[in-house]
């Protein structure tokens, strides 16, 4: 597959126009239209997106090492059907409804200023992960391993600690309702 080196990629419609099916490596991609798009067995290494539209883009088997989403929308993109080998993901005012981190080992990842209303991170190893500002309604955490993690300025979360394992993970004391609500108890 060819490979794609330290290009600008500004204002595309890749709906209308194909990507070449290629490796790119240091490349922007900004104010480009993916949506609904396939990049199935592509590859992106220290790539940044920015306000790129990828929702509901096909990335089976797409290769994502060290990738920057800035301003984007992903609405609905499955993460769990990329190559999970050496992913490594940063987001910044991204919006990642209904997105699908199922069963991904995603350590370290920063998600900042973004809303993850309804994503899956069932099973997903997100240690040492940061979700800064994030709005997590509806988010689903089954089996998680989510050690080390920040959740103090994350909002709307529901996690059962008897069924994910939250060691050394990080809580404001105004967030303990979503650490609790599984008893159905009061508080003020």
């Amino acid at each position: 597959m060819n490979i794609i080196a330290e290009q600008i990629f500004e204002n595309i419609d890749f709906t209308i126009k194909m990507l070449e099916k290629a490796d790119y490596e240091q490349c922007s991609f900004l104010n480009c239209n993916f949506s609904d798009t396939h990049l199935s067995g592509f590859g992106f290494e220290d790539c940044t997106f920015e306000n790129c539209n990828l929702g509901m883009a096909k990335i089976r088997n797409t290769s994502l090492k060290t990738v920057s989403f800035k301003k984007c929308k992903l609405l609905g993109l499955n993460f769990n059907e990329a190559n999970p080998f050496l992913m490594t993901l940063d987001f910044e005012d991204c919006s990642l409804n209904l997105a699908t981190f199922y069963k991904l080992k995603i350590k370290n990842t920063t998600f900042k200023n973004c809303n993850l209303q309804e994503v899956d991170f069932t099973e997903t190893d997100l240690t040492g992960s940061l979700l800064d500002n994030c709005n997590l309604l509806n988010a689903t955490f089954d089996r998680s391993i989510l050690e080390k993690v920040d959740f103090r300025t994350a909002v709307n979360y529901r996690i059962d600690p008897d069924t994910n394992r939250l060691k050394k993970a990080k809580f404001a004391s105004s967030g303990l309702t979503g650490l609790l609500v599984k008893y159905d108890i009061l508080i003020s």
